[in-house]
């Protein structure tokens, strides 16, 4: 399917990308990634909203209000596990000091993580509330990097280097045009595949101690966004596929693996907020976003590959995780046909 200009999470207008990328000493990898749906005011405009779990071995703070609700009134923040708690401080630090929110006694920090424990001291608590703050504060529209940065410094993904990977889809509707945007953090196991090739039979990991056997273990953040009227029902079984589109790379979805799929829609008519009250709604009727669906699949699988493709080799905590080596991928594509 057509990608967008960016091929990024920031094609769907109003969409907004900001990270902080943690690197100091030897030991520590690690950082933000903040996704905010729109450039106002979001707890005084909330966005339709869902989460899909597919497996739930993670932190996702925020989530059951979220699913209760249907709707996300703050950024999305993604980080390390043992950080979850200083980026909730920091989210709801940062909301209450938003013009309006003088009166604001409660906000649904949506907050997930991945554990960057192979490359970062993560026990050492090196996110900081300054470094969440920031990646809220320097978000913006355009271009979103890949790869060893923000949340995705330390991550690892089928035993080579991981990353932040954003990807989108354009989709046409009768007489409409409606965007769907990826970003994902990831740091999970499997047997990787790309395009139906199974570079995994070819293409072995290995780390500053040899070989790295691939581990079904570890977890991927997915964020889907879109600008098409799909209400918080569709929005879970949105995110719902691009849960599934793990599979097409690889993912065998382990005991050890958290997967968690939030999407949202910017579409103006669905924004709830508290001063106008119930206003006219439209929503896709649900027989027509099987489309959507498969824009969802594909670019989170893109968006998987992207976070690869984007990486680089990376030590940190006594460790070195390579990237995936794009001669010798390209190579095994050619032998395959692709």
């Amino acid at each position: 399917m057509e990608p967008g200009p960016l091929n990024a999470i920031t094609d769907v207008a109003g969409v907004r990308v900001g990270q902080a990328t943690v690197v100091e000493s030897a030991n520590v990898r690690t950082g933000v990634t903040a996704i905010l749906p729109h450039d106002g005011n979001l707890f005084r405009e909330k966005v339709a909203g869902a989460v899909f779990v597919g497996n739930a071995f993670g932190k996702l703070a925020g989530s059951t209000q979220v699913d209760e609700l249907g709707t996300i009134e703050s950024p999305i923040v993604l980080t390390n596990t043992l950080s979850v708690g200083v980026a909730i401080d920091a989210v709801v630090r940062w909301t209450i000091g938003q013009p309006g929110n003088d009166a604001v006694r409660s906000v649904n920090a949506l907050v997930g993580e991945t554990n960057d424990g192979t490359l970062n001291d993560i026990r050492g608590l090196h996110v900081t509330r300054e470094h969440v703050t920031s990646a809220l504060t320097s978000a913006r529209a355009g271009a979103v990097d890949e790869g060893a940065v923000g949340a995705g410094t330390g991550t690892v993904a089928f035993g080579w280097k991981g990353g932040i990977g954003t990807s989108s889809r354009r989709v046409r509707l009768q007489n409409d045009a409606w965007t769907i945007g990826v970003l994902v953090q990831t740091n999970y196991g499997g047997r990787l595949v790309i395009d139906g090739v199974p570079v995994w039979k070819t293409l072995t990991p290995t780390r500053r101690t040899g070989a790295l056997p691939a581990s079904p273990d570890g977890s991927c953040m997915i964020v889907v966004a879109t600008d098409a009227p799909l209400d918080a029902r569709d929005l879970k079984r949105l995110a719902a596929r691009a849960i599934f589109a793990l599979a097409r790379t690889g993912s065998t979805y382990s005991n050890g693996s958290g997967d968690f799929a939030i999407a949202f829609s910017t579409h103006p008519s669905l924004r709830v907020t508290a001063s106008t009250g119930p206003q006219p709604r439209t929503i896709l009727p649900t027989d027509s976003v099987s489309s959507l669906f498969e824009a969802a699949l594909d670019a989170t699988e893109e968006a998987v590959y992207n976070s690869l493709l984007k990486a680089v080799d990376t030590s940190g905590n006594g460790e070195t995780i390579r990237a995936l080596p794009i001669d010798r991928l390209k190579n095994l594509f050619a032998k395959y046909g692709r």
